[in-house]
């Protein structure tokens, strides 16, 4: 069994078309939109594909209006048009996202959650978090492989039984290296991976969009940087 992992793909459809399509099933950790200049698009590739997906703190901002922040202070402007945007058929997909889900494949156990198991929604467990605070997080829970996204950043750690795997954004990384990043479970070994696509493409969708040209023009300027 070959699963495909997913996560923070924030309306970016050049960079997830990218996405090499040899799995058999696709896990989704959440924020399918916000951001990007094609929200429509991803939520209906991921309607298509994914086999499981959850609901990231973006999704609920714009199907909720859940209260989220923006990186460097620039998304408040693409979420209301990402909002206008979507139909009621979108958003009510959004909206009926879970925020974890448990599942068992060929005797492996997993356990996923868009940003940490405490805080489904909202608390950033990163690469330099500590050890004990990792621990914590995963105390009491069932589970070979822990899967999450939400820091934009890859992560592939193991704590006692327990594999913790980020596998990076799709369409917004933030490590400095701008290709779209996923994972891959492939009968119980994870690894974490990296593809090129067509970033001049997504920016220059951004900087199509009828919003103020500051902001269009930063996030491009994030997408061609990798954070």
């Amino acid at each position: 069994m070959r699963l495909l992992i997913l996560a923070d793909v924030h309306g970016n459809i050049d960079a997830l078309a990218a996405i090499p399509e040899s799995w058999d099933q696709v896990i989704f950790l959440g924020d399918a939109v916000d951001y990007g200049p094609a929200p429509s698009e991803c939520i209906a590739w991921l309607r298509d594909r994914a086999h499981i997906a959850l609901k990231g703190n973006h999704d609920a901002a714009v199907a909720e209006g859940f209260r989220c922040g923006g990186y460097r202070g620039i998304s408040l402007a693409l979420r209301t048009w990402t909002r206008e945007t979507l139909n009621e058929a979108d958003r009510n997909y959004l909206r009926w996202l879970p925020l974890t889900e448990s599942f068992h494949i060929g005797g492996a156990r997993f356990h996923l959650v868009h940003a940490a198991p405490s805080e489904p929604l909202a608390k950033y467990l990163l690469p330099s978090t500590p050890d004990e605070e990792w621990r914590a997080e995963l105390a009491g829970l069932d589970a070979d492989f822990v899967l999450l996204g939400h820091s934009h950043l890859p992560l592939l750690r193991v704590f006692g039984c327990t594999a913790v795997v980020n596998p990076g954004s799709v369409g917004q990384p933030r490590d400095g290296d701008p290709r779209a990043g996923y994972a891959v479970w492939d009968d119980g070994r994870v690894t974490l991976h990296r593809i090129e696509y067509d970033v001049e493409a997504a920016a220059k969708r951004l900087e199509a969009l009828p919003l103020d040209a500051e902001v269009t023009e930063a996030m491009a300027a994030i997408l061609r940087a990798g954070g």
